[in-house]
C-alpha cells in the first residue's frame, strides 16, 4: 500500500482539490462578500479545471482511465464534453497533421477554398478572431458554435461515439447547475460571465500553440513564461515539450525544458516567445496568422 501511495501524482491531486475549493468558494462565500472577487475565483477555477481535464485525458494521475475521468466529471467549463475533448485532443497529438484544416481537430486554419466561399461578415469576424483580443472576446463563442455544429453533423450521420460523449456530458452539466441553483450565492448571469471568461483565458494558451510550417517539428511553440498563466495552463506553455513527452505530468515539464532547452528550440525551429507579456504586446490587436492556411493549395 505504501508503494502505491508513493506512486500517486500528489501535486495533481492537491491542485485538483484546490481547484474545486476555489470554484466552490467563488460561487458561494466570495460571491456573497464581493461579487467581483467571486467571479474572479470562478474564472480561475474553471480555467484551471480545463487544464486539469487535459492532464487526466493524458493518463494522470491514475492508471485507470475511469478514475481519471471521474475526477473531473463536473463540467465547470460547461461546453466541452470530456469524451469529445479526449478523442479530438488525442487525435491532435499526431504531429504530422498539426494545423491541417481537416485532419487536425484543433486547427484554427481554414482551407483557402473554403475561406473564399464564406460570407463577408463571417470572414470579417474570423479576421478579428485571429488577433489575441478577438480570440479572447469572440473565440469562445465562435469555437463552441463550430465545435457543436460539427458534432451535430456527426451525430446525424450516426456517429455513436460522439452521441455518447454528449449524453455523458448532460449529467456533468446538470451537477454544476444544481450547485449554482441550490448552494451557490452567485447570480446566474455572473456565473455565466465567469464561465465565458474562463474560456477566454484558455484561448490565450491556444492562440499560437501551433504555426503553419513545412516541417512538422517546427509547428509547436515554447513560451518561456513562469507567471500565473503558466500555472493555470499547467506548464502547457512549454508546448513542444508536452507534445514530445505527452505522458509526463505537468509539474515535470519545466525541469525537462531547462535541462534540454537547446534541443527543444532546435527541434521546433526556435518558435519561441519569452513570456505571455510578449504575446500580448505583439498580437493583442494584430493577427499573427491569416485565417486561410498559408501553405495549403489555393486552387
Amino acid at each position: 500500500m505504501a508503494d502505491r501511495l508513493r506512486g500517486l501524482e500528489w501535486p495533481t491531486l492537491a491542485l485538483l482539490a484546490a481547484c474545486y475549493a476555489l470554484w466552490a468558494l467563488g460561487t458561494t462565500l466570495a460571491a456573497a462578500l464581493w461579487l467581483p472577487l467571486g467571479m474572479a475565483l470562478v474564472t480561475v477555477g474553471a480555467a484551471l479545471h480545463s487544464s486539469l481535464t487535459h492532464e487526466m485525458l493524458h493518463g494522470h494521475p491514475f492508471r485507470s482511465r475511469f478514475w481519471n475521468a471521474a475526477l473531473v466529471f463536473p463540467a465547470l467549463s460547461l461546453v466541452v464534453p470530456y469524451l469529445r475533448f479526449k478523442d479530438t485532443h488525442l487525435a491532435h497529438h499526431r504531429d504530422s497533421i498539426l494545423t491541417d484544416p481537416y485532419d487536425d481537430p484543433e486547427s484554427n486554419y481554414l482551407d483557402p477554398k473554403v475561406w473564399e466561399r464564406l460570407p463577408r461578415l463571417l470572414r470579417a469576424l474570423l479576421r478579428v478572431n485571429n488577433t489575441l483580443a478577438g480570440r479572447m472576446l469572440l473565440g469562445p463563442l465562435l469555437g463552441t458554435a463550430s465545435f457543436m455544429l460539427a458534432d451535430l453533423r456527426l451525430i446525424r450521420r450516426g456517429d455513436r461515439r460522439v452521441l455518447l460523449g454528449w449524453a455523458l456530458h448532460g449529467p456533468a452539466v446538470a451537477l454544476v447547475i444544481w450547485w449554482i441553483a441550490a448552494v451557490g450565492q452567485m447570480p446566474v448571469w455572473a456565473w455565466l460571465v465567469s464561465s465565458y471568461a474562463a474560456l477566454s483565458v484558455l484561448k490565450i494558451r491556444t492562440f499560437l500553440e501551433h504555426r503553419a510550417h513545412l516541417d512538422a517539428r517546427g509547428r509547436t511553440v515554447v513560451i518561456e513564461d513562469r507567471g500565473p498563466l503558466a500555472l493555470i495552463f499547467l506548464n502547457n506553455n512549454l508546448h513542444v515539450v508536452h507534445h514530445m513527452h505527452a505522458m509526463v505530468p505537468w509539474y515535470r515539464l519545466p525541469q525537462l525544458y531547462r535541462k534540454n532547452r537547446k534541443r527543444y528550440l532546435s527541434r521546433n525551429g526556435a518558435y519561441r516567445y519569452a513570456s505571455y507579456a510578449e504575446v500580448f504586446r505583439r498580437f493583442f490587436l494584430r493577427a499573427k496568422d491569416p485565417v486561410p492556411h498559408p501553405l495549403w493549395p489555393k486552387g
